[in-house]
């Protein structure tokens, strides 16, 4: 298999480490947590933030069934671009197995003028006059600073708590991480926006942007992503995985208009569950609330 790279690799893992312990699958090519079941004995093993990627979906069962001596549960959501077909993933993770969401995705070899719609276009042009969009190289301490700031305006903006708060020192190593590429908004005052993406086997994943309040008054989001799409065609990257808008279904959000003005298609991400040791599964999940649809039971939030 070729080198890991983004989601895939050991060093994402390695940097969502505040949140579990690594758990190499050796034979699938990817990554889980283990973490603590709160208020219990025993440990479930979850799929890093915000997908699960493999390198070969076919062997993933096998390495499942090798953890069933240390973890209660395995569970995750699936990269939108898995080499895994439903059959696949339903055979994997017998338990819990349905499409999540759909995430949006764009065609590179298409030119960008026939994708994006008339609406960003205009925002395209007024980013592009407001903004100079400059490339962001891993080792750049300027740029993770601002970053930080960015992402700082960010969690106050939407209240993020959790793993997707991420700390200083996941952000180190996440643009550390190989596949890493960044691009930066840059007006007469400094950087106002900046976006952090995953290049991995032909496809560039979208991970995460911020803005501050300049960034989004003069639109720098379009000005950033119209860049960043046109240079990763120019690398011949095939693919871009946008993700997918707000909440858990295809809302009319804001963020799900934008992703899908530079969209496609669609693709599912498959949240997908498997209960590895099914005594312990069943006291556990004797204490959950009533009717949840959390899986594992025992994780739903109490009131």
């Amino acid at each position: 298999m070729s080198a890991a790279a983004g989601y895939a690799s050991r060093a994402y893992a390695e940097s969502l480490s505040e949140f579990g312990e690594v758990i190499e699958l050796p034979r699938a090519g990817g990554f889980l947590l283990g973490q603590a079941i709160p208020g219990a004995a025993g440990q479930d093993a979850v799929g890093p933030y915000p997908l699960l990627a493999c390198r070969d979906w076919n062997e993933l069962s096998g390495d499942l069934a090798a953890l069933a001596q240390r973890f209660i549960c395995v569970y995750g959501v699936t990269d939108s671009f898995a080499e895994a077909s439903p059959e696949l993933l339903a055979a994997t993770f017998p338990d819990v197995c349905y499409v999540y969401k759909q995430h949006f995705a764009t065609d590179l070899s298409r030119p960008l003028d026939e994708i994006v719609d008339s609406h960003h276009r205009r925002n395209i042009r007024k980013g592009l006059r407001n903004v100079e969009v400059r490339n962001v190289v891993p080792d750049d301490a300027a740029a993770l600073q601002a970053w930080q700031g960015l992402y700082d305006c960010l969690i106050e903006r939407h209240g993020i708590q959790g793993i997707a708060r991420f700390s200083p020192t996941s952000f180190a190593k996440q643009f550390a991480v190989p596949g890493f590429q960044a691009f930066a908004a840059v007006d007469a005052e400094g950087i106002c926006g900046m976006t952090l993406w995953y290049v991995d086997r032909g496809v560039a994943y979208y991970h995460l942007g911020a803005y501050n309040e300049r960034g989004y008054g003069l639109a720098a989001s379009f000005a950033i992503f119209s860049t960043a799409l046109q240079q990763f065609a120019e690398q011949g990257v095939r693919w871009a995985a946008l993700g997918a808008g707000a909440g858990t279904s295809a809302s009319d959000s804001g963020l799900t208009r934008f992703k899908q003005g530079w969209s496609t298609e669609t693709r599912p991400v498959y949240l997908c569950g498997r209960i590895l040791q099914h005594d312990a599964h069943e006291r556990l999940a004797a204490t959950a609330p009533v009717g949840t649809k959390f899986f594992p039971a025992y994780r739903a939030p109490r009131a």
